[in-house]
């Protein structure tokens, strides 16, 4: 009885620990199908690598040809000279070399009366004395233009009326006017009594008719001091 008590036993402990064993991989199943069933997250897909773009092979640049420096001819003392010259150059120099003497000792404004011109020119330098006059201030003062004011200086430079002095005015070339001698006309005597006076041959200085106490005289003055400041 008892031997077979005990095998009784063994066998319960043999089933028992099957069981067990049974048990451990049933666990072991139930876990695994736990983790199977998990829903498995979703990994950010990987950008897909795009395929580089190849660069464009650019065609080089050609290197742009340099200028070759210019070789400046040195200049001589002779040819800066005349530059400067050029440059100084005024308006009577200009047309000193473009005429001839004859056209500018002929030289005529049209419609103008070139003694009487001339006249007022010496009359209005005489009252400078040696101070003289800007041309450019004496032409305005003519109403006569640079170019026929330069040609008249030539002119009456040419026939000994005046001397030029050239002068640098705000950094301009230009010439000052002097008077030189006063031109003689017979204008200022065409009216004058003595030339039709009927009692020419008994007038002198110590006789009873004399210039001196002339009542012809004296009115004929009197008149063309009127005439002057008038055309002043």
């Amino acid at each position: 009885m008892a031997k077979k008590k005990d095998t009784i036993i063994d066998e319960a402990k043999k089933i028992k620990s099957e069981l067990d064993e049974l048990k451990n991989k049933k666990k072991k199943l139930d876990s695994s199908k736990k983790a199977e069933g998990k829903p498995v997250k979703k990994t950010a897909k990987k950008a897909e690598a795009k395929p580089a773009k190849k660069a464009e092979a650019k065609p080089a640049k050609k290197a742009e040809a340099k200028p070759k420096p210019v070789k400046v001819k040195k200049l001589t003392k002779k040819e800066l000279e005349e530059i400067k010259r050029i440059e100084e150059l005024t308006l009577e120099e200009e047309l000193e070399e473009e005429l001839s003497d004859q056209e500018i000792e002929n030289f005529k404004i049209e419609k103008v009366d070139m003694e009487r011109l001339t006249n007022k020119v010496c009359d209005i330098l005489a009252e400078r004395e040696s101070d003289g006059m800007f041309q450019s201030e004496l032409w305005k003062k003519l109403k006569l233009t640079s170019r026929d004011g330069s040609r008249l200086a030539l002119k009456l430079e040419r026939t000994g009326f005046i001397t030029r002095e050239k002068l640098l005015e705000n950094n301009r070339w230009t010439y000052k006017l002097i008077l030189k001698k006063t031109p003689i006309s017979t204008e200022s005597i065409v009216n004058a009594p003595c030339l039709t006076c009927t009692v020419e041959q008994k007038c002198s200085l110590e006789g009873e008719i004399s210039p001196e106490n002339c009542q012809f005289i004296e009115d004929w003055v009197i008149i063309e001091l009127k005439k002057s400041a008038k055309s002043k």
